[in-house]
C-alpha cells in the first residue's frame, strides 16, 4: 500500500502509548461523530445518532475526532476556518482546561490514527459481495502526519 506504512504506524503507537494523556475531564463522549452521524434542518442541530462507540473518554477526545471529521477538505487539506469556528463554538459551552488544551494535538493524532487502523482493517479484510465499500485509510494517514507536525492549538486555530 505505502511503503514503510508499517514501520511508520510502529513507531506512531508507540509514541502515543508512550505520552496518551491520563488525568483528563472525563465523560461520555460519542467518539464517532461524523457528519454522516449528524442531522441538520437547515443549519440548526436536529439529531444525533449511530452511538455504537460511545463510552467514556476524554470529553476532549471527542472533540479531536470532530476535528478528523469536519475540518479536512476533499483534496486532504486542513481547514483552519472550520476547526476555528468548531473549537470556538465548543469553548464557549465547555471551555477546555490547560491541560486539554496542550494534549489536543495528540489527542487528534490519535484519532487520526484510529480511523487510520480500522479502515486499513476494513480494507485489507474486504468481504465478497458486501454491500457497504472500505474507506480509504490513506486519508487518515495524512491527517495523522499533519497532526504529528502541529505543536500547539494555535495552529487548530483556537487561542489559548
Amino acid at each position: 500500500m505505502v511503503k514503510g506504512l508499517k514501520a511508520e504506524l510502529e513507531t506512531e503507537l508507540a509514541a502515543l502509548e508512550g505520552s496518551w494523556p491520563k488525568a483528563l475531564p472525563q465523560g461520555v463522549i460519542h467518539a464517532d461523530l461524523f457528519p454522516d452521524n449528524v442531522f441538520f434542518i437547515g443549519e440548526k442541530l436536529s439529531g444525533i445518532f449511530d452511538f455504537y462507540f460511545a463510552c467514556n473518554d476524554a470529553l476532549a477526545y471527542d472533540l479531536a475526532i470532530c476535528l478528523n471529521a469536519w475540518c479536512f477538505e476533499h483534496d486532504g487539506s486542513f481547514n483552519i476556518t472550520k476547526a476555528r469556528a468548531l473549537l470556538q463554538a465548543y469553548t464557549e459551552v465547555r471551555p477546555l482546561d490547560a491541560g486539554e488544551l496542550a494534549a489536543l494535538p495528540l489527542l487528534a493524532r490519535g484519532s487520526a490514527m484510529r480511523f487510520l487502523l480500522t479502515r486499513l482493517y476494513d480494507w485489507l479484510n474486504r468481504q465478497p459481495g458486501a454491500l457497504v465499500q472500505p474507506k480509504n485509510p490513506l486519508e487518515y494517514l495524512r491527517r495523522l502526519r499533519f497532526h504529528r507536525d502541529v505543536t500547539s492549538p494555535s495552529e487548530y486555530g483556537l487561542d489559548g
